[in-house]
Order: C-alpha cells, then structure tokens, then sequence
C-alpha cells in the first residue's frame, strides 16, 4: 500500500473540496456538491467514478442491493458526500462500512453544509 501516494491524493481531494465549498458555500443538495467536486477532481487529472455501485456479499452471495460511492478517486479513496447540519455517528458508520465493503484503504466524509469546510472533513482508514 503506498500511503505517500494516498496521502497527496487525499490532499487533493481536501483541497478541491475547499474550493468547490469557497465557491458555492453551504446550502445546497449534495448531488451540487458531488457534481462540482468530481468536475474539480477531473481538472486536477485523478480518475473519478461517481455512484459506484458497492454489493454486498453474505453467506457467499453477492447481492446487490443499491448501495453507492458517492465518488471513488484513483480507485483508491471513498469519498463520502454529505449536506446535513452536523454528521451524527451514523455518517461515519456508513463511511466505515462502504470502506469494509469496498476494501478501499481511505475514505473523507465531505460535509458541505458548514460556515467553514474544514470543520465538515472526516477522515477514516480501513482497519
């Protein structure tokens, strides 16, 4: 796993995440925010997938059940978007779980409805 190439990767997802906030500020629905934080990630050349979908696998089936990644970058980090007044424990369970299912090494929860971006990041690892 090569953690200085996931880290400058996060980086630019934290960065592009504050530029999308700066200009389009909190409000608005998190399909907005999704929409503009793939296009910045694009400007930037990483590889976005946006609504990706995540089976599940139980009892040896895979199921597909309609869960999705908001964006996944360089098929390696799960980025979880969110437009909600505070994140509740809720949020980083679901963020924890797509990781488990994914078995992606790091996930950002983005929640875009905050005065100042950098107090709506949340950064998770897997295991």
């Amino acid at each position: 796993m090569d953690w200085n190439r996931i880290n400058r990767v996060s980086g630019q997802i934290v960065d592009s995440s504050l530029r999308v906030h700066s200009g389009l500020g909190p409000g608005l629905l998190e399909s907005a925010y999704r929409a503009c934080l793939a296009y910045e990630l694009r400007k930037r050349s990483l590889a976005v997938s946006e609504e990706v979908g995540l089976p599940v696998v139980y009892d040896s089936q895979r199921l597909e059940i309609g869960y999705r990644i908001d964006i996944l970058v360089e098929n390696l980090i799960v980025v979880e978007i969110k437009s909600v007044a505070e994140i509740a424990p809720i949020h980083k369970a679901q963020l924890l779980s797509y990781l488990k299912l994914s078995g992606k090494p790091l996930g950002l929860l983005l929640n875009f409805n905050v005065v100042r971006m950098k107090d709506g990041i949340v950064r998770m690892r897997n295991g």
